[in-house]
């Protein structure tokens, strides 16, 4: 019987034999400890297929190109994150007010993006609209619904892209690189956002 999934998670994959697990699991392992090691621009399949003990076939099927790897190592921090927003303690997860579940949505947001920046980089690189799909619709259903709460008289749909906009990694490495800017800073300013959009 196939799992039923209700949430499009980056880079889930289908139900699989145990030695396909396995091998998927090796795979991954190695590929975080070269990207942890070397840096995620140098993520070579065929090395990580001879480091991991499996024929470089097995990684281009099962991953298909370097990206299908980079997604599959952000699976499992997103359903992290995921579950923390929708179930976790408040006040990212339910029972605070919803202004404060946009703020704490958005500063936590940041640091998931901090945490595997240089995959998140790797993967908007040359792709526009590339967030659009997969955790980015989970995101913006999880905002929209909260804004709708705050302030119900707007375009929740429209304002939670709006709040989505900064929060992207591109921008955040810029900010921090090139201005200078504090995680704090960032956070403060996303903070700012929400409360001049729940205000109104």
């Amino acid at each position: 019987m196939r799992e039923r999934r209700s949430l499009p998670v980056v880079g889930q994959p289908p139900q699989e034999r145990a030695d396909a697990a396995r091998n998927r699991q090796k795979i991954i392992e190695v590929a975080a400890r070269t990207i942890a090691e070397r840096g995620a621009e140098n993520l070579s399949l065929d090395e990580v297929a001879r480091a991991a003990g499996v024929g470089v076939g097995t990684v281009y099927r099962r991953f298909g190109d370097r990206t299908g790897l980079l997604l599959a190592l952000l699976d499992e921090r997103e359903r992290r994150f995921q579950s923390a927003f929708f179930s976790g303690p408040p006040p990212l997860g339910p029972g605070a007010p919803a202004g404060e579940r946009i703020e704490a949505f958005l500063h936590a947001l940041v640091d998931r993006i901090l945490a595997d920046q240089d995959l998140f980089l790797l993967l908007e690189k040359g792709k526009t609209g590339s967030g659009r799909t997969g955790p980015y619709q989970v995101h913006h259903i999880h905002l929209a619904t909260l804004l709708a709460r705050a302030c119900p008289a707007t375009d929740a749909a429209y304002l939670a892209d709006a709040l989505l906009a900064p929060v992207n990694a591109h921008l955040i490495a810029a900010q921090r690189e090139e201005r200078g800017m504090s995680v704090e800073q960032i956070k403060a300013g996303l903070t700012t956002l929400v409360e001049a959009v729940t205000r109104a």
